[in-house]
């Protein structure tokens, strides 16, 4: 069964996210507290912890957040769900609104590695249902776009 293995935000845009407890998302806004929150399509940031396991050969002591998400899960191939997808993480519903990014190329992990995986394996998401998401908690898709 797929789950939120982290939950990470930043307060300013362009630093490592740290590791909280919980986050709060917001219908339009996202995150409360996250530097990328506002009313647009990327309010929201997923990387699988299967695609963070492929770079920690090439970079010992990645922590949650290092890639500038704000939810590390297991178990889904979310590089695989198509925009539109609905998500329950927890209590709440998002959907997939884009698809990897274009890739910073003065990022830390790209110029420590030669590679990032955030911009090919990486994807965003709107709020559709307010609500906390912890850590532990269970991911199920609940709407697959056509």
């Amino acid at each position: 069964m797929a789950e939120v293995v982290s939950v990470n935000i930043s307060e300013q845009k362009g630093t490592v996210k740290r590791e909280v407890p919980e986050i709060q998302l917001k219908l339009r806004h996202g995150i409360v507290g996250d530097a990328h929150a506002g009313d647009w399509h990327r309010q929201i940031s997923l990387l699988a912890e299967e695609s963070v396991d492929t770079m920690r050969p090439l970079l010992a002591g990645l922590l949650p957040g290092a890639f500038a998400e704000n939810i590390n899960t297991r178990g889904i191939e979310l590089k695989s769900l198509p925009v539109g997808t609905r998500l329950r993480l927890g209590e709440t519903v998002v959907e997939v609104t884009q698809i990897g990014k274009q890739c910073h190329n003065d990022c830390a992990i790209k110029k420590a590695t030669g590679k990032c995986v955030m911009p090919t394996e990486g994807i965003f998401a709107v709020v559709v249902t307010e609500g906390t998401v912890r850590k532990g908690d269970k991911i199920e898709i609940i709407k697959e776009a056509i």
